[in-house]
C-alpha cells in the first residue's frame, strides 16, 4: 500500500513497485508479438508496424523500470526507463494517423482532405511538438543558464503538451467529419465505419494518457528541484503515488495496443490505397488509379485542404476535376465498362459484398 510520502535517495519520489513493471513488460511483449504475427497475416507492415515498434519500446521501458525499482537512487535508470515509455505515445498518435488516412482513401469523395496529406500534416505538427519538447527540455536541464532561459524551457514544455492536446482534438475533428459525410451520404457499409469507431477509443486513451502528462508536467513546472531546503511532499499527488502512473500510462498504453489486436484495421480496409468504394452503391470495392496530389510537397505541408483552390487559385472548384478519378465521365457507366476490361474510367470493378 502506498503511504505517499517521499523514499529518501529515490528518484521517484516513492519506492518503484516490483512486480507492475514484470506484468506490463509481459503484457506488451505478448501484444508485440501477436502484432508481428498480425503483420505478416495481413500483410499491413506499412500500416501497422509502428504498433511492433511501440510494444518494443513499451516492454523495454518497463523492463529498465523493474531494473530501477530494485537500484530506485539510480537517475540513468529512471531516465532511459521514462525516455523509452513516454516515447511510444506520440508514435501511437502517428499510427492513427496512418490509419485514418487509409479509411479515408477507401471513400475518398466523402474526405475533407486529401488521404495522403492526413499523415503528413499530423506528423509534420508532431514533429515541431518534439522539436518544442526537445528545446524546452535541454533549456529546463540545463542549470548553469539564467533563470529566464530556464523559464522559457518551461514554457516550451507546456507549449508543446497543449499543441500535442490541440492536435489530437482536430484528428477527432477530422475524422468526425468524415464520419458525418458518410453518414448523410447513405453509405452504410461498416468496412468504413467499424475502423473509425476503433480510431475514437483510440484517441480517447491517447488523450487521457495526454491529458494527464499536462497536468503532471504543470505541478512539476511549479517547483524548482534544486533550490535549498525544497520539500518533495509539496509536490502533486500525481508523483507523489505511483498508481497514478500505472492508471493513467501503462494501462491506457496497453489498452490502446490490446484494442488494436482485437479491432485490426485490416479486418476491414483493403491492402492497396488504390481500392475505394463505387459511390453509386458503397459496397462494391474498385481498383482505381490511385488518389495523386499533383502539388509540390511544401505546399501540400503549407496547405493541406488545398483551400487556395477552394477560395480561387483552382477556379474556386474546390477539389481539382482531374483529381477525382472516381467521377470521370458518367461514374456507373464508365464501372461497368471497366468490369469488362476497359481502364480509361474510374478503375477496375469488383463484386464483394460488405462483411
Amino acid at each position: 500500500m502506498e503511504s505517499g510520502q517521499y523514499v529518501p535517495g529515490s528518484v521517484y519520489f516513492y519506492a518503484p513497485n516490483k512486480g507492475a513493471p514484470v506484468f506490463f513488460a509481459i503484457a506488451f511483449a505478448l501484444s508485440g508479438v501477436y502484432h508481428i504475427y498480425q503483420c505478416i497475416h495481413y500483410k499491413s507492415w506499412r500500416l501497422t508496424g509502428l504498433y511492433v515498434f511501440c510494444a518494443v519500446l513499451f516492454t523495454a521501458g518497463f523492463v529498465v523500470r523493474e531494473m530501477g525499482a530494485f537500484d530506485y537512487t539510480n537517475l540513468v535508470k529512471y531516465i532511459i526507463s521514462i525516455c523509452l515509455i513516454y516515447g511510444a505515445p506520440p508514435l501511437l498518435e502517428l499510427a492513427n494517423y496512418n490509419i485514418l488516412g487509409r479509411v479515408l482513401y477507401y471513400a475518398p469523395y466523402h474526405s475533407p482532405i486529401h488521404p495522403g496529406r492526413v499523415i503528413t500534416t499530423f506528423a509534420f505538427v508532431s514533429a515541431v511538438v518534439e522539436a518544442l519538447n526537445g528545446n524546452g527540455a535541454a533549456l529546463t536541464a540545463n542549470q548553469s543558464l539564467p533563470q529566464w532561459r530556464q523559464d522559457i524551457g518551461r514554457s516550451l514544455l507546456k507549449a508543446a503538451l497543449l499543441i500535442q492536446v490541440v492536435v489530437i482534438f482536430l484528428f477527432a475533428v477530422l475524422a468526425v467529419t468524415f464520419h458525418r459525410r458518410c453518414v448523410k451520404a447513405g453509405l452504410e457499409n461498416p468496412k468504413i465505419y467499424q475502423p473509425l469507431y476503433t480510431l475514437y477509443i483510440s484517441t480517447t486513451l491517447l488523450m487521457a494518457r495526454t491529458v494527464f502528462r499536462v497536468v503532471e508536467y504543470w505541478s512539476i513546472a511549479q517547483h524548482n528541484f534544486w533550490e535549498p531546503g525544497f520539500d518533495p511532499r509539496t509536490l502533486s499527488p500525481a508523483l507523489q503515488y505511483e498508481s497514478f502512473f500505472y492508471v493513467f500510462e501503462a494501462m491506457l498504453m496497453l489498452a490502446n495496443s490490446v484494442l488494436m489486436n482485437a479491432r485490426h484495421p485490416r479486418m476491414w480496409l483493403p491492402k492497396s490505397t488504390k481500392t475505394y468504394l463505387d459511390p453509386t452503391d458503397g459496397v462494391t470495392e474498385v481498383d482505381g488509379p490511385g488518389y495523386k496530389d499533383g502539388r509540390k510537397f511544401w505546399v501540400t505541408l503549407v496547405d493541406p485542404f488545398d483551400l487556395w483552390s477552394l477560395v480561387g487559385g483552382g477556379g474556386g472548384k474546390g477539389k481539382r476535376e482531374e483529381d477525382m478519378f472516381w467521377a470521370r465521365g458518367n461514374n456507373t457507366a464508365a464501372l461497368s465498362d471497366n468490369a469488362n476490361g476497359d481502364s480509361g474510367g474510374g478503375g477496375r470493378k469488383r463484386d464483394l459484398e460488405a462483411q
